[in-house]
């Protein structure tokens, strides 16, 4: 959480909303993603800290071999869990139940957008 809290100083600074995020491979402890607030700098409303950190990966040589080595990219998702500063919004918490994350931890809830259970419960059935 503590490299989360860095990058929402980062966005902060960088005139976003301070969000950021960090993807943790559970298996292994490793860092495998991180990402932070964008959508003001790259002028789309879609870059935020989990699709940021979710790219990432996705690009990543590691997300390659494991997905080849595991057999699918669901079976690889299940292993990953998610450190937020704030509880991802609908569309995030959507995003992130339709990839099958394995667990997100956030640090304060999202009074306005909230999709993991202060507004909405989309990572719910």
């Amino acid at each position: 959480m503590r490299q989360a809290m860095q990058l929402a100083e980062e966005a902060h600074e960088a005139a976003e909303v301070p969000v950021g995020c960090v993807f943790v491979h559970t298996p292994t402890n490793k860092v495998i993603g991180s990402g932070r607030n964008r959508t003001n700098e790259t002028l789309n409303g879609t870059r935020h800290a989990e699709f940021e950190g979710i790219d990432e990966i996705i690009q990543s040589v590691f997300f390659q071999e494991e997905v080849k080595r595991r057999g699918g990219v669901d079976k690889f998702w299940a292993d990953v869990t998610l450190y937020v500063t704030i509880e991802p919004c609908v569309m995030c918490a959507s995003a992130l139940r339709q990839l099958g994350i394995k667990e997100v931890y956030f640090g304060a809830g999202n009074d306005r957008f909230g999709g993991n259970g202060s507004v909405f419960t989309v990572h719910q059935e």
